[in-house]
């Protein structure tokens, strides 16, 4: 089997990009390690700290985001790291080419259940000209030159896209390498699979909860099928679902805090996901606008997020049209 540098070498990837990405993978091996000892190797529970979104920081949180802004910064590739569980950006004393924000856990509630987390990481240019500090990061998600998660479950696998194929890396703990297990992952147009968190039902808008009250009629109801809701409370699981077999995944704007009125985050998790979702033959939007073409304003910024099987995308967006976009 291929393994991942190379993998990209054939891809003509150039080795500056090749660099970042290998920096990313001995990270996940670290955190891949950590998380299968589990309490043998004392990173369960949770911090007395939250973070810069106000959420209680698990241990492991803090390990896998100190691992990953460690080796990135120390790469002579990156120019500056934006993440999650950090309150701004962190620059490189290196002059790199390249920026990196990511989640580091994603799904870490999971954590001490033994359920499925992941890594998301999002690639972008140092941009040119004027732009410093925050701002070179605000640039649309279409800017990607590369996106991609880790999932750490029964097997620790990484799903990747450099703008062309997405293909799936399978960590191989006999050898301590990903090898390519999936040449290229293609999702399928239709689907009869949705992820939501139905407990936010009461708190959703209009649009949403007409098209989640549609397909639970199933057969009786106006989209003639039955549909199967599946819910990892991780969103890195619930789109690996997705590249693997189709789906629709959606987070969608509620109303419980005028001030939060979305969960995920724009540069961490939904614009990497759109990348990769769209390069496999998918869909992402926030119900309004395509999410790749989003601009964002702030690093920390917040969207609606509807992604997976093109068709059934296309369908929800349908239900948005027919409201006004929520303030």
């Amino acid at each position: 089997m291929k393994r991942l540098l190379p993998t990209l070498r054939a891809d003509q990837t150039s080795e500056s990009l090749i660099s970042v990405i290998n920096t990313i993978q001995i990270a996940a091996k670290e955190i891949s390690f950590r998380l299968h000892q589990g309490a043998l190797a004392g990173v369960l529970g949770s911090t007395l700290d939250e973070n810069i979104q106000g959420e209680t920081q698990k241990k492991l949180d803090v390990v896998a985001n100190q691992l990953l802004k460690t080796l990135l910064l120390e790469s002579p590739n990156v120019h500056a790291i934006a993440s999650e569980e950090e309150d701004s950006i962190v620059v490189s004393p290196n002059s790199g080419d390249y920026l990196v924000a990511f989640d580091p856990l994603d799904g870490s509630s999971n954590i001490d259940i033994n359920g499925a987390v992941g890594t998301i990481f999002s690639i972008l240019r140092k941009p040119g000209g004027e732009a410093s500090g925050e701002s070179m990061f605000l640039q649309p998600g279409k800017a990607q030159v590369a996106a991609g998660y880790v999932v750490y479950g029964p097997a620790t696998m990484m799903v990747l896209t450099t703008g062309k194929d997405v293909r799936t890396f399978t960590l191989d703990q006999t050898v301590g390498e990903f090898l390519l297990t999936r040449e290229k992952a293609e999702i399928p147009d239709s689907t009869k699979e949705f992820a939501i968190n139905m407990s936010n039902q009461r708190h959703w808008g209009k649009a949403i909860s007409e098209y989640i009250a549609d397909l639970l009629q199933g057969e009786d109801g106006p989209r003639k099928k039955n549909f199967n809701m599946r819910w990892n409370a991780a969103m890195v699981a619930d789109v690996h679902r997705i590249i693997t077999r189709g789906g629709l995944f959606t987070y969608p704007w509620d109303k419980r805090n005028s001030a939060k009125p979305f969960k995920l985050r724009l540069m961490y998790e939904a614009a990497p996901m759109a990348l990769l979702i769209e390069k496999a033959g998918g869909k992402a939007s926030d119900g309004y606008q395509r999410l790749l073409d989003i601009v964002p304003t702030d690093i920390h910024q917040r969207v609606g997020v509807i992604l997976g099987s093109a068709e059934e995308v296309e369908k929800c967006v349908d239900y948005h049209t027919k409201h006004p976009k929520p303030d």
